[in-house]
């Protein structure tokens, strides 16, 4: 940390590669915090935590006893050890409400851009949208069977839909501008346990079923427009652009296609005539590209995973998708090209009998996947094992990261656990400086009396 600090003094490091490095010597040094600590009141397995995107002060989180709970992580109800260790309470509990789930809730998330609702599904078959300020019930959606992941776009302008991920083979969109089922996307061939938008465009749209499959859907049209095939690879990451930091994947149907450049014709009559024979032939090109999957069977079939896709999670940019599967794989693909990147990671046991919920970095450094009783933490480019954190007694089934390098995991166990960077008490502040509680020479500048 200080030699990145003293680089940035000399000028040898730019803010952005200083801010960068610091997040990522943040992250790699998780453990488990001895600085704040969850009291939970569920008293079920957890199934699903999320803080809230706008301020991200408060954490959501919903059990398999049909309860949720919001917490505030940045304001503690108690303090222990002299002050030094926070406790943080919920400040909302839900578990007789008369509207309430009457079986597990299995997910619960955030309305993107405002606190004062959030959206619940469970295994009783329904979705609720809630007000946090009554804790009443403000919409209500019966789906056809349990529901495993709900999902909203954070990035939506135009649309207030919720992606459903239910054990039926359809997906369903919830429109909560009208109460009603705006969508209905089939093409699964078995239940659906993964749902993610996409980081770069409100239409696009990504599920993962029981079937192995991963599909990418753009909701303005009808069916999917690709399907993933884990035997197309491409080794490594794409090389990268010049004005990467600008440019996001256009997710438009025509990315998909080639499209021929067009040139300049004469005025003649040959010229135009064989002109409009090019474009005749290139429009007949195009519309073969853009042939519906369905109709081609053997990309319809093409799997992701052997087994069922568990979960999914695209990174901060919007290029890459990481995917879970029972087939005790996690997998890294293009998406703009669909192709699986050959990103060897550690063969792990997954927790199959439920959809799991992964996490990954602010910087899309490091992906964090529950692995039974630990959440194992992998480079996202190399593939290779960061660390491996164990604190929870049963099996882990979510968590979740924050902007502020903090890690939530639930599980099993009914705990909800932070894992943070560590923070120097004074006793290690003490150890540090030579015992005399001074600052070390190294840091003292020549003059210093």
């Amino acid at each position: 940390m200080w030699k990145e600090i003293g680089d940035r003094e000399s000028g040898k490091l730019r803010p952005n590669s200083f801010i960068s490095r610091v997040r990522s010597n943040r992250a790699s040094s998780l453990q488990l915090s001895n600085h704040k600590e969850i009291v939970s009141s569920h008293r079920g397995s957890i199934n699903s935590l999320q803080v809230d995107l706008t301020e991200g002060r408060y954490l959501l989180s919903g059990a398999s006893d049909a309860s949720l709970a919001i917490y505030d992580i940045q304001r503690a109800t108690d303090y222990e050890a002299g002050g030094l260790i926070a406790k943080h309470k919920p400040i909302l509990i839900d578990k007789q409400h008369q509207n309430a789930h009457k079986y597990a809730i299995s997910t619960a998330i955030w309305y993107p851009i405002d606190t004062g609702l959030f959206v619940t599904g469970s295994y009783d078959h329904h979705i609720k949208v809630w007000d946090t300020n009554t804790t009443q019930v403000v919409m209500d959606f019966k789906m056809p069977g349990k529901v495993y992941r709900t999902a909203m776009s954070s990035l939506a302008t135009s649309h207030m839909l919720i992606a459903a991920a239910t054990e039926d083979v359809q997906v369903r969109l919830c429109d909560m501008a009208s109460g009603a089922f705006a969508h209905t996307l089939s093409g699964h061939r078995d239940g659906v346990m993964a749902v993610e938008w996409s980081n770069s465009s409100e239409w696009i749209l990504m599920t993962g079923g029981c079937d192995g499959a991963i599909r990418f859907w753009d909701i303005r049209r009808a069916g999917c427009f690709m399907v993933l095939d884990q035997s197309q690879s491409q080794l490594g990451r794409r090389p990268p652009l010049l004005d990467q930091s600008t440019t996001k994947v256009d997710f438009s149907i025509n990315t998909f296609s080639a499209r021929a450049p067009q040139r300049k014709v004469g005025s003649g009559s040959s010229s135009k005539h064989s002109g409009n024979n090019k474009i005749l032939k290139h429009a007949k090109g195009s519309a073969k590209q853009r042939l519906h999957p369905g109709l081609l069977t053997s990309q319809d079939r093409a799997t992701a995973h052997y087994g069922a896709v568990l979960g999914l999670k695209a990174t901060e940019d919007g290029m890459y998708l990481l995917s879970a599967g029972s087939d005790s794989r996690l997998r890294l693909w293009d998406i703009q090209s669909g192709c699986n990147t050959l990103v060897h990671y550690e063969v792990v046991r997954l927790l199959s009998s439920k959809a799991i919920q992964l996490a990954v970095t602010q910087d899309s450094g490091i992906v964090f996947l529950p692995c039974m009783t630990s959440v194992k933490a992998f480079d996202v480019w190399s593939g290779k094992s960061r660390m491996t954190l164990q604190g929870h007694y049963e099996n882990i089934s979510c968590c979740y990261s924050n902007h502020d390098q903090e890690l939530y995991t639930g599980g099993n166990d009914r705990q909800i656990l932070i894992w943070s960077p560590p923070k120097l008490m004074p006793d290690d502040v003490d150890e540090l400086d030579g015992r005399t509680g001074q600052p070390p020479a190294a840091d003292e500048d020549n003059w210093s009396d």
